[in-house]
């Protein structure tokens, strides 16, 4: 029962999340704040499930670094690798591996579908861009970021779905 109130917990937190992202592209770092104190409650509450092994904070830890290297490259919000670390705190760990899977299989889907979709439409201008290798051209054709939250929303809708119904396609 514990594990189904934190995903649904996390669930209504990365919806309402994923709403302010799309309408504002800011994520507030009083949700990361938030998860961590939540994380903190659910070390002295569920001792059983939470602790503090390498293992409770490898994707957290992971997240933030990568995150932090996409986020100077201009690739993704600060805010994201900030939401993606301190979500991962509140994930059981035994479940952390199944979860990220999830998020790469929606990260790649959505990613590599808004890719090919910009591509198809402006194809013309891309291929005289190639042609005359204006690289700043190609970057200012590919856009800006888009709000990755709505991918984790996915990723974890996607995750809870195969994990209820013990469906094996992650």
């Amino acid at each position: 029962m514990m594990l189904v109130s934190v995903y649904i917990f996390l669930l209504l937190e990365i919806l309402v999340v994923s709403y302010f992202d799309i309408k504002t592209r800011k994520i507030s770092n009083n949700w990361s704040i938030f998860n961590v104190v939540i994380f903190i409650l659910l070390l002295f509450f569920f001792s059983d499930i939470y602790d503090l092994s390498w293992g409770t904070f490898f994707y957290s830890i992971c997240f933030f670094f990568v995150g932090f290297l996409l986020f100077t490259i201009k690739i993704m919000g600060g805010g994201d690798a900030k939401l993606l670390a301190s979500l991962y705190l509140l994930i059981p760990p035994k479940l952390q591996e199944e979860s990220f899977i999830a998020l790469i299989y929606s990260t790649l889907l959505i990613g590599g579908g808004l890719l090919l979709y910009k591509l198809w439409i402006q194809r013309s201008a891309f291929k005289l861009a190639f042609i005359t290798q204006d690289f700043r051209r190609i970057k200012d054709l590919l856009g800006k970021k888009f709000p990755f939250s709505p991918v984790v929303l996915l990723a974890w809708l996607v995750w809870g779905i195969s994990h209820y119904f013990k469906l094996n396609f992650l």
